[in-house]
């Protein structure tokens, strides 16, 4: 009789959803855990025959997954959390957001920040995210040291900001971040123009050619409000999709945020381009930019998945809050309760999200092979008793404070609900001088 294959943890749980392509989701179920990766997954009685550990963790109680995947944000403007609510868009931008980054940044105010957004986002079950800001290394700096997975764009524009003077500035930023981290662990690397309104067409030609030679992801948003619209049907005389298809830089490494203004022509380019789509429905909530056709993107074949924006605009870094949300208005949009049904929302969150990022053979399932970024979810609560379907529950009901544990790369980095590699209250003293700095430079100015 053989031994157990030794590995360094083993995680039961009392269900696991595995995301894979079968959507396999298995009771009294196990994960065993070698390195950095996942080494087997299924009933727990043939896990512990096969392998053993020192570390054995019981979740009894609990649902094993994949951890979310938050496909666009902002993650160092959680330091601007709450300060110009209850505004349009492009007010919020020009009088309140930009003014005060050009007030702030530094790579300093950057990496305190983004600690802040990675403890926030591991405390909900987030173990992936797609960032897009300035000082992308301190983004990386901060994502290291709390052990997330990232992939990071370093903000190119057409304007001089704290970061660069001109377009070719920040292409040349996000060059040389791109080179610094090639095949690291953890942190990727991708070119993030803001958007068609605030990139020329040359800025733009610059950022496709920069993707095909140095094989990178592009991020953008897209066609986020009406203004938007007009004004590249003003300048382009073509919507903005058109207008990037014309450009070149519609394909299957374009992350395209918000999508919220498409018409039908738009609709069907994005699926034949094979475009990956971020939705992110609660920022567009919150500053009335609209709703976008997600089950009419579903259903031309464009693969969407979850983005929370900023926490400026959000105001949280919740996949599990985007999730459900969007499950519920697009019932209620569509007149129909069978739209957006809780496995393709499981399926947004997760695997599609992994794979709009070109982590699909990485993260986004628990499978042998890929890497252990996983997490556990206490059904043990009052607001999910009794369960009967477990993907309605997580997707209905829970919360992100339901999260007990998360792993990345391997590595426990919140083991029931205690961060086990960062200092939280440290992480949050910082936070609170910052607040307290921003806020007292805003009633100087009031007065």
């Amino acid at each position: 009789m053989n031994s157990p294959g030794r590995v360094d943890t083993i995680i039961c749980a009392e269900h696991l959803l595995t995301m894979n392509s079968s959507m396999e989701i298995i009771r009294n179920a196990a994960v065993a855990v070698q390195g950095s990766a996942i080494a087997a997954a299924g009933p727990a009685d043939a896990i512990m025959k096969s392998f053993s550990a020192d570390n054995v963790i019981d979740c009894k109680d609990r649902v094993v997954m994949p951890g979310f995947v938050n496909t666009h944000t902002h993650a160092a403007m959680v330091y601007f959390r709450g300060l110009a609510d209850d505004l349009p868009l492009k007010e919020w931008l020009e009088k309140h957001i930009w003014p005060a980054e050009a007030q702030w940044l530094s790579p300093e105010f950057v990496c305190d920040a983004a600690e802040l957004a990675c403890m926030e986002m591991i405390l909900a079950g987030v173990t992936s995210f797609n960032d897009m800001y300035f000082y992308g290394s301190s983004v990386a700096q901060a994502a290291k040291k709390m052990g997330m997975r990232a992939m990071i764009g370093c903000g190119i524009v057409d304007f001089p900001t704290k970061t660069g003077n001109s377009a070719d500035d920040y292409l040349r930023n996000a060059e040389e971040f791109a080179e610094s981290y090639k095949g690291d662990d953890l942190v990727s690397s991708c070119l993030a123009p803001h958007s068609a309104y605030t990139c020329s067409p040359d800025t733009l030609a610059k950022v496709r050619d920069a993707a095909e030679r140095l094989d990178l992801p592009v991020c953008i948003h897209l066609s986020e409000t009406e203004w938007e619209v007009s004004e590249a049907e003003r300048c382009y005389g073509k919507r903005p999709v058109h207008h990037l298809d014309n450009l070149g830089l519609l394909n299957n490494r374009l992350v395209a945020a918000h999508c919220v203004w498409l018409d039908e022509s738009e609709i069907n380019l994005l699926a034949k381009r094979r475009v990956n789509v971020s939705h992110c429905i609660e920022s567009n909530l919150k500053l009335a930019s609209g709703i976008a056709p997600v089950t009419a993107m579903l259903k031309a074949g464009v693969k969407v998945s979850f983005g929370t924006d900023g926490a400026a605009s959000n105001n949280d870094l919740s996949i599990m809050g985007e999730m459900s949300t969007a499950a519920k208005v697009h019932k209620a949009i569509a007149k129909d309760p069978t739209a957006l049904d809780a496995k393709t929302a499981l399926l947004m969150a997760t695997r599609w999200g992994a794979e709009a990022l070109g982590l699909g053979s990485v993260a986004g399932s628990i499978e042998p092979g890929k890497r252990a970024d996983l997490i556990t979810i206490d059904t043990k609560k009052a607001h999910l008793a009794p369960v009967y379907d477990i993907c309605s529950h997580i997707v209905y009901a829970a919360q992100a404070s339901d999260v007990e544990d998360v792993m990345i790369n391997g590595k426990l980095l919140l083991r029931n609900r205690h961060l086990t590699q960062a200092s939280g209250d440290e992480i949050m003293a910082k936070a609170a001088e910052w607040g307290a700095r921003i806020s007292s430079s805003n009633e100087k100015e009031a007065r």
